[in-house]
């Protein structure tokens, strides 16, 4: 009896908590919600079984959390909070990226740094609600969609909210096709909907190879704290682009993504143990990421209506929307809006142009947080 007892008293039923038993439900709902949905299951499935698994119960003097010194979880760990996966996503998504419906119209470049509103006024937001100015920067990234970035700023600022800072930015990019639509509606009318765009120009192979030098001489020498997220991302594209490297283009944007992707996904899921994620600071984080992103979105849809007043080449509203760095979910979000009101109205490779703007805007204004708050 007495073996039976010790042995009861290692297993989890023993310390599950009513905190775990609501982590471990809402991994679970991630995990639905991927599948059911299919409300990007690449993210939610690694951060839904993540979640699972980090609230499991341990038993005192075992390194198994990844919390604990030695564990196998913690070397996983170490990945996301000393932000080494994040550049290497930023590699995969250079590699296979097309810059050339931004290229050929180059003023939507402007709905993607539009967008970036909802990062600073978030920021704003924190610190008034008592947030540091470090942890009101990293929350604030939130609001461009990004979750590479929002977990590299994290580990940088705010080493203790990267947990539910990161769960809050890849549950709203996850949930682009719920957020984005009704606000899109909102501030625009049927007409603005309606507006058809010019077919982009065709760009050359010479100005897709110069493209990522150039960019990421301008956008580093504005932001030299975003050299790591946008050397890797400009380094990946000039590999696609260059046509001479097609091999490590293609490992780069298929296996290597994949593999950090999982144990991205896997880990920021497993940091979620309720001790650390249940509390106050983690509730207002995802109240400010949800208004950041709304934020976001208004800032891109306005501020092209706002450039309407001046082309006689009119821009449909609803592109500005795709100036958040969800890449491709808010663009397609954008095609879906658009074709609601005319099916033959094809919006999607114009807003591909501020949907991949707003991923250099997103990790130049992180470079921007990261240079003034360190």
């Amino acid at each position: 009896m007495s073996i039976l007892q010790e042995f009861m008293n290692t297993t989890g039923f023993v310390s599950m908590t009513w905190g775990n038993l609501i982590m471990i439900l809402i991994g679970i709902v991630f995990i639905f919600l991927a599948i059911k949905k299919d409300y990007e299951p690449l993210l939610l499935v690694p951060i839904g079984m993540g979640a699972i698994v980090g609230n499991i119960p341990t038993v005192p003097g075992m390194a198994l959390s990844v919390y604990d010194d030695g564990s196998v979880l913690q070397y996983l760990y170490f990945g996301v909070s000393h932000g080494i996966y994040p550049p290497l996503i930023f590699l995969g998504i250079g590699a296979m990226t097309d810059f050339s419906t931004m290229l050929s119209n180059p003023r939507l470049v402007l709905l993607g740094a539009a967008a970036q509103v909802g990062v600073f006024l978030t920021f704003l937001g924190a610190l008034g609600l008592g947030f540091s100015p470090e942890e009101a920067g990293a929350i604030g990234i939130i609001g461009g969609a990004d979750g590479p970035t929002s977990i590299f700023l994290s580990s940088k600022l705010a080493p203790k909210l990267l947990g539910p800072i990161a769960i809050a930015a890849y549950s709203y990019m996850a949930l682009v096709p719920v957020i984005q639509p009704p606000i899109m509606k909102l501030l625009t009318s049927r007409d603005e909907r309606l507006i058809r765009m010019k077919p982009p120009r065709k760009v050359s192979t010479r100005e897709k190879m110069i493209f990522p030098v150039a960019a990421f001489l301008i956008c580093t020498m504005i932001a030299p704290g975003a050299i790591v997220l946008l050397g890797m991302m400009f380094f990946g594209n000039l590999l696609k682009e260059s046509l001479v490297t097609e091999r490590l283009a293609a490992t780069a944007r298929t296996a290597m993504i994949d593999i950090v992707t999982v144990l991205l996904g896997f880990c920021v899921g497993a940091s979620t143990q309720a001790d650390t994620f249940l509390t106050k600071q983690s509730l207002l984080i995802f109240g400010l990421g949800a208004l950041s992103f709304a934020v976001a979105t208004a800032g891109g849809v306005l501020f092209a209506k706002f450039m309407n007043l001046f082309l006689t080449d009119k821009i449909n509203p609803l592109v500005g929307a795709a100036g958040v760095s969800a890449v491709p979910d808010s663009a397609r979000v954008v095609q879906m809006v658009g074709q609601q009101e005319d099916p033959h109205n094809f919006l999607l490779m114009h807003a591909m142009a501020p949907n991949v703007a707003g991923v250099i805007g997103s990790a130049v204004a992180a470079g921007v947080l990261w240079a003034v708050l360190s």
